[in-house]
């Protein structure tokens, strides 16, 4: 058996001869002129010159090679009481059908798709339909308020938006239609037509002229074949949290996404073509993407869409039955869905009720892993706890344990070691690599392995800006840590003002601007608090207008309420409080990291710049009355 650390150092030594033989696992119209064109750094390209599609690599071509019958994708839905099984047949039917739907509304190659949706099937024929017309979908988390979906709106320019009437966020109903509506009426790019997916328990009403039923749309419309697209085409837009309010539109290519989503889901994640696989995320993220959709289909496996929580849908033991009932191989998720069950049911009694002897390998990503949680899941599952840590941009992990290379001992507080692909390095400031055990910026020497961020939407200036100019030659994960004697990667936490919710990447920054609005607000400061449950939760200071003498709570109900309007109740945003004056430098920088370490009740070393230091101690007590910090 080879070992990881032949495979890694291949990976790392002679890339492209490492990619080109990943990429035979994938079918071609036409072979790559080359592996890697390195011409244009740090805009390289995986693959140019290949023809490809990649609905045909993750249904077509398992409908052809004898998986027709197979369970594709198993939808489960505690909330709606559903179970539903879609084959590969009967889902290469619904998406080229989809496909037909779309080109009958002029979607073609190269344009955008706006996808707006719950955890339904529909959401993941909705892509893969996109993918194989060649058009550019871009999935926006239902969860977003209109205003953050409007921005999105105008920055996509779709020319059609997917969406559904609603989901069931716990006990209460959502409807979509109204915050799609108000999201066209926000932006300043038209949408045309609006194709909406109708649920039973929530109906919407529709505007003649534009919005189409998605059940009467398809009935009329015949099936699409795939369209050949260059490898270096792209496949989708994915939005996520910058360190101002305007999210970054981060581009994924076709060709070197396929190649590496299925890499990886053998080499990482140890799934054959049959296994079934479960992702408990949402299709608005990352992990959505990959891995419910992308790379559980190129692998010819079968893959889980459930819609619910992982406690109240109905119980503590939601996770249990699905594993049992599914024969669960592996399960990725979130510390934060093991922290809710933990809390719930910290004796694990609903986890004997079912039998989970089907059940290989839990995968934790997308936040901290914290040794509790970690060390609870172990004792209870009797099966390795697989930390890995990866982002947005990536698309895949950076970091991880390799289980269908060679499992490697685990070390508490390690995703284990850099991926084959991906160099990883520690630098301090002035971009030099530290020694080993030594703190500082964790960056990836460029080129990116394939199926990374090719740039972002219509914004190189920014994707140079943002990733590879503070430290030339290196992509920048804005991470800090450190690698140990063994060549362990430690993850410490974001360098910049991007806070962790339960795994959702959301910007302080964003919640600034918002809160900056309010007529008596002067200046604010949010920065991220750590959280038992939820990783990290944002905490904002505010300080107000001279002459303002409303009462400081009363302000900040309307803060939160225009957070929660703006970003949407995923932002978590609960606690803020009026101070006399905010820390900041001499030249007028805000304090934030100096706030978030007395927030934490971790040592924080005074700068040397900071223009008054007695601020701090008003800070402390501020904090303190909050229910932060040392007591």
């Amino acid at each position: 058996m080879t070992s990881f650390d032949e495979v890694f150092q291949s990976s790392v030594e002679n890339p492209e001869a490492f990619w080109a033989e990943a990429a035979k696992s994938i079918t071609w119209y036409k072979e790559y002129d080359k592996i890697l064109d390195d011409s244009n750094p740090p805009f390289y390209k995986w693959f140019p010159g290949g023809k490809m599609n990649t609905c045909y690599n993750a249904i077509d071509r398992h409908v052809e090679n004898g998986r027709a019958d197979q369970v594709a994708i198993i939808y489960d839905s505690p909330v709606t009481d559903t179970l539903l099984k879609i084959t590969y047949k009967e889902l290469l039917e619904k998406v080229s059908t989809f496909a037909g739907a779309l080109a009958s509304q002029g979607v073609g190659k190269g344009d955008t798709v706006v996808i707006y949706m719950p955890m339904i099937p529909e959401a993941a024929v909705a892509m893969l339909a996109c993918a194989r017309l060649g058009a550019i979908h871009s999935v926006v988390f239902g969860g977003f308020a209109p205003h953050e979906l409007a921005i999105r709106i105008d920055h996509a320019q779709p020319k059609v938006i997917v969406t559904a009437s609603g989901a069931i966020e716990g006990v209460k109903t959502l409807e979509y239609k109204p915050l799609v509506d108000s999201a066209i009426e926000q932006s300043t790019h038209e949408v045309s037509k609006v194709i909406l997916f109708q649920r039973d328990f929530v109906k919407s009403t529709m505007i003649d002229g534009r919005d189409l039923d998605w059940v009467e749309l398809v009935s009329n419309s015949q099936p699409a074949d795939c369209v050949e697209v260059d490898a270096t085409d792209p496949l989708y837009i994915l939005y996520t949290s910058g360190t101002t309010g305007m999210p970054k539109g981060v581009l994924r290519d076709n060709g070197g996404h396929a190649v590496a989503l299925h890499w990886s889901m053998k080499n990482l994640y140890d799934i054959d073509p049959g296994d079934v696989w479960w992702s408990a995320s949402d299709v608005g993220w990352v992990v959505g993407h990959s891995y419910i959709v992308y790379a559980p289909l190129l692998q010819g496996s079968t893959t889980v869409f459930y819609e619910g929580k992982p406690i109240g849908t109905p119980d503590a033991g939601a996770f249990w039955r699905v594993i049992s009932e599914h024969k669960v191989k592996a399960l990725f998720t979130a510390p934060t869905a093991f922290r809710a069950i933990k809390k719930e049911d910290p004796e694990g009694k609903f986890f004997e009720k079912y039998d989970t002897s089907c059940f290989e390998c839990l995968y934790l990503a997308g936040e901290r892993l914290d040794p509790d949680t970690l060390h609870w899941a172990e004792d209870l599952l009797k099966v390795p706890v697989i930390d890995h840590w990866w982002q947005t941009e990536t698309g895949w992990a950076i970091v991880g344990n390799c289980r269908g290379i060679e499992e490697l001992p685990v070390k508490e507080g390690s995703p284990t070691k850099a991926l084959p692909g991906y160099d990883v390095r520690i630098v301090d400031d002035d971009g030099e690599v530290v020694p080993k055990g030594t703190e500082g910026n964790i960056v990836c020497k460029l080129p990116l392995p394939p199926g990374t961020l090719t740039t972002l939407w219509r914004n190189d200036d920014r994707y140079i800006q943002s990733y590879m100019t503070k430290f030339p030659g290196y992509y920048e994960t804005s991470d800090g840590g450190f690698i140990d004697e063994d060549g362990y990667v430690f993850v410490m936490g974001r360098m910049d003002d991007v806070i962790n919710i339960a795994g959702h990447r959301l910007s302080t920054g964003a919640m600034e601007e918002i809160i900056s609005n309010h007529p008596d607000v002067a200046e604010c400061a949010v920065f991220g608090a750590d959280d038992q449950l939820k990783g990290q939760l944002p905490v904002g200071l505010f300080v107000v207008k001279a002459g303002v003498t409303r009462d400081g709570d009363e302000i900040k109900k309307e803060l939160v309420k225009m957070v929660r309007e703006a970003i949407g109740p995923i932002a978590c945003f609960r606690d803020a409080c009026q101070v006399v004056r905010l820390p900041k430098t001499r030249s007028g920088k805000i304090l934030r990291g100096t706030m978030r370490s007395i927030a934490n009740s971790k040592e924080y070393r005074m700068p040397s710049t900071i223009d008054d230091p007695s601020i701090l101690d008003e800070i402390t007590e501020y904090l303190t009355k909050m229910g932060y910090g040392k007591k």
